[in-house]
């Protein structure tokens, strides 16, 4: 049997490696094995954050919600139930871009919940 000797594939699977570390700070960058720790580590961190940056631009719809509603003398808890009763399908995310880009559209929308 013919002996197959490993190091094309070792050194193609450290280029790889190393590729995903460009860019990393100190020893992340230059040899296989900080580099390899660190791109493990960036791929959790990356997956654990996809969840975090929805949980975070929900508060940030909300956050602009109530501001939004503070200036119509309303407020964020007392404007979502009152919401859910008339059954309007508006998520938070739309309700905040409605408050930013067209203040008079929400305004009337507002008034439309109130009554």
């Amino acid at each position: 049997m013919t002996r197959i000797k490993r190091g094309v594939m070792t050194k193609k699977r450290h280029n790889n490696v190393l590729k995903a570390a460009k860019g990393y700070r100190w020893n992340r960058s230059r040899t296989f094995k900080k580099a390899k720790e660190a791109v493990i580590k960036a791929g959790r961190y990356a997956y654990r954050d996809r969840a975090q940056k929805k949980r975070h631009l929900r508060s940030q719809w909300i956050v602009n919600l109530n501001n939004a509603l503070r200036m119509l003398g309303l407020t964020y808890s007392t404007f979502i139930p009152m919401l859910t009763a008339k059954k309007a399908d508006l998520d938070r995310k739309v309700l905040s871009q409605l408050a930013e880009t067209d203040m008079k559209a929400f305004e009337q929308l507002v008034n439309q919940v109130k009554a």
